[in-house]
């Protein structure tokens, strides 16, 4: 079944909230949602700032231990102009670099959604109105937190959240920990492009309409984020410091190595060893988040 869903508020953190909707299984949902200032495609404020989230959807059957699978078939800009801070985060420099930075400052883009296109309207740079193609992505997703939490859309852990990962973009089906009855899913923070660490600490921030299929997966637990789309398979792990979220996907990697694809642990170190990518995902949240990615051309047949 396809549900039609517009959302009339919005949530800051994902939690164990009342749901907006109830789904199957399989269920298809088209839901709009505001950028991450709370801005919806009108351009008029609808919500708190902070990553505002749509939802939490509840999808029958979903209890601890569970897996809920969400596949992006589509997500698309619902306005024509998108908004990012034009300086990078301190934190992504060496400290004596810092006092030469530009003054803090908002860039503000034309987005073409037909020629799919982002252009430069202000601040003026000798880049010039320069224009780069969209690769529209979700930042914030996830279900509900274990022990009944509620944990700010500011951040991420195992069970999602502001993992600002460019490659959770249409075509991928991302793979959740469930935690809550009913999963308890939640979706915003749309970006229209952005590079990898969002180390201006946003990306192209725009209202978004986004269609996406829920599937539950009975026994088939994991512990962090995993997703895969045509070419490859990956794990996210959501920490501070670096190498701890790096630890975590690494991690998450390997049990899905040997549980799924039959390796023995050994081959599972050996296959990591010499064919491991990683992505930084994003460096400026309060929890960074590192990608561990494998192309699918290298992978044994699933057991």
């Amino acid at each position: 079944m396809k549900h039609r869903f517009r959302p009339t508020r919005y949530y800051t953190a994902l939690g164990p909230y009342e749901p907006v909707l109830r789904v199957n299984s399989g269920d298809t949902i088209i839901a709009d949602t505001i950028d991450a200032r709370g801005y919806d495609a009108s351009g008029q404020q609808v919500s708190e700032r902070g990553n505002p989230q749509t939802g939490p959807f509840f999808v029958e059957g979903a209890e601890p231990g569970d897996t809920l699978a969400v596949t992006f078939h589509r997500i698309t800009p619902s306005r024509a102009t998108g908004w990012n801070s034009a300086v990078l985060r301190p934190n992504v420099v060496d400290p004596a670099d810092v006092r030469d930075f530009p003054e803090e400052l908002l860039a503000h883009w034309e987005l073409d959604i037909a020629a799919n296109t982002a252009t430069l309207a202000d601040p003026e740079t000798r880049l010039g109105c320069v224009t780069y193609p969209l690769d529209p992505m979700v930042g914030c997703f996830g279900v509900a937190p274990s022990r009944r939490q509620a944990i700010s859309s500011g951040t991420s852990a195992q069970h999602g959240g502001n993992m600002d990962y460019r490659g959770f973009r249409a075509g991928v089906t991302a793979y959740l920990p469930v935690s809550e009855p009913g999963a308890l899913f939640f979706v915003g923070d749309g970006h229209a492009l952005q590079a990898d660490g969002e180390i201006l600490g946003s990306g192209i921030e725009v209202s978004m309409e986004v269609e996406f299929t829920l599937r539950l997966i009975k026994d088939w637990p994991i512990s962090w984020p995993r997703g895969e789309d045509a070419t490859s398979i990956f794990a996210v792990g959501n920490a501070r410091p670096l190498d701890q979220a790096l630890q975590h996907s690494t991690s998450e990697m390997l049990r899905w190595l040997q549980q799924d694809y039959g390796l023995d642990a050994l081959g599972a170190h050996v296959l990591l060893g010499q064919c491991v990518r990683y992505e930084i995902a994003n460096v400026i949240d309060p929890a960074y988040s590192v990608v561990c990615k494998l192309d699918k051309s290298v992978l044994p047949a699933k057991q």
